[in-house]
């Protein structure tokens, strides 16, 4: 499945509901969680079952979890046999709930969609590092924010920052713009893996193909 499906599959969910910063109330954990559901089946889709392909560092895969992240959870069977309803529960604690993608979602679905997908082929830490980058470059020389520090951790500041974007900006161009330059970030970062490593171009085409998509 393209990546552009994902963040449809969030949208779909999360402009039903009326945004806080807009006057209203963005409604129940519930209704946060089906977005969040919605992300991680699309995803699950696209990954497949079981992978082991020799060129890729990380091992084995099941459902796009890695080896080394299922153990990290508390996975102890065989790769080959990680149920679907643990990696969906890896993928919301992990990659959804600990980066505090979900309270990006309160303000920007489209990014949060985004964040969701780079973080999990590159890591959180990488996704949410992206989101900061971005937005202390389009921060006018301070003029509508501070400059953020790039530690990968969505914070506060983070958050703070990506609303006086938004209100700076407006939410739908600025939005559409922030989701630009996260997906140039991204795409930069992939033909860098296949320059340093001749062995990632077995997967660069599939990169682009499956997780660059159209930021409108």
């Amino acid at each position: 499945m393209h990546a552009n499906k994902i963040k449809k599959a969030f949208l779909q969910i999360t402009y039903t509901v009326i945004h806080p910063r807009l006057g209203g109330k963005w409604g129940s954990m519930d209704t946060i969680d089906t977005g969040c559901d919605h992300l991680i089946e699309a995803l699950i889709e696209r990954e497949g079952g079981y992978v082991n392909h020799p060129d890729d560092r990380g091992g084995p895969t099941r459902y796009g979890i890695t080896e080394a992240v299922a153990r990290a959870h508390g996975y102890t069977g065989k790769m080959s046999d990680l149920p679907q309803i643990e990696a969906k529960a890896i993928y919301r604690r992990l990659y959804w709930l600990r980066p505090r993608f979900d309270e990006v979602a309160k303000r920007a679905p489209r990014v949060a969609a985004e964040l969701f997908d780079t973080g999990a082929n590159m890591g959180p830490g990488v996704a949410a590092t992206f989101l900061q980058r971005a937005l202390t470059a389009l921060n006018r020389n301070g003029k509508d924010y501070p400059d953020l520090v790039p530690d990968g951790r969505v914070g506060d500041r983070t958050l703070g920052a990506l609303d006086a974007f938004l209100d700076a900006r407006g939410r739908n161009g600025g939005e559409t713009v922030l989701l630009r330059a996260l997906e140039a970030l991204q795409g930069e970062r992939y033909l860098r893996l296949a320059e340093k490593r001749p062995a990632n171009e077995a997967f660069l085409y599939g990169w682009l193909a499956n997780r660059i998509g159209n930021a409108s």
